[in-house]
């Protein structure tokens, strides 16, 4: 064998190697096109259900309040009209704990503006959570300052 044969199966076996290298190439950047597509679909759909309003309450019951007990196992306050109930949420199921009026659900509970994640982000940030302003701070903004 020559050294013109062995100079040939050389290339030959780089340009094997060269052709899988591209192949893996290609199906690295076919995978990656191909869950960017899955991704703005799913964003696509989900965005335009939250415009249509899915997701939302809508009717005469609201969520009153929440009160996590460990991860599985919650009690809630959902409004329907004139009542309050009181609910216990876990894996089970639901169980009807009690029945208060509306009106003796405390105010902070029914004025609660910010969500849960809102809330425990702006205590992680230090900052005043939004809706949850104190009464002197309102006071701060809404009278004049004196010039000096």
């Amino acid at each position: 064998m020559g050294a013109g044969a062995q100079a040939g199966a050389t290339a030959r076996g780089a340009r094997r190697e060269t052709e899988h290298v591209s192949a893996y190439a290609s199906y690295l950047i076919e995978t990656f096109v191909t869950l960017l597509a899955v991704c703005a679909i799913a964003f696509v759909v989900l965005y335009g259900a939250r415009r249509m309003g899915m997701g939302r309450s809508s009717g005469a019951i609201d969520l009153v309040g929440r009160l996590p007990l460990d991860g599985r196992r919650s009690i809630v306050l959902v409004r329907v009209g004139a009542h309050v109930f009181v609910v216990g949420v876990a894996d089970s199921g639901f169980t009807k704990l009690g029945e208060i009026a509306s009106s003796d659900v405390p105010a902070a509970a029914q004025s609660q503006e910010a969500s849960g994640f809102a809330l425990a982000l702006s205590r992680a940030l230090g900052k005043r959570p939004p809706g949850l302003a104190t009464s002197a701070a309102k006071e701060a903004a809404t009278t004049p300052r004196e010039e000096p």
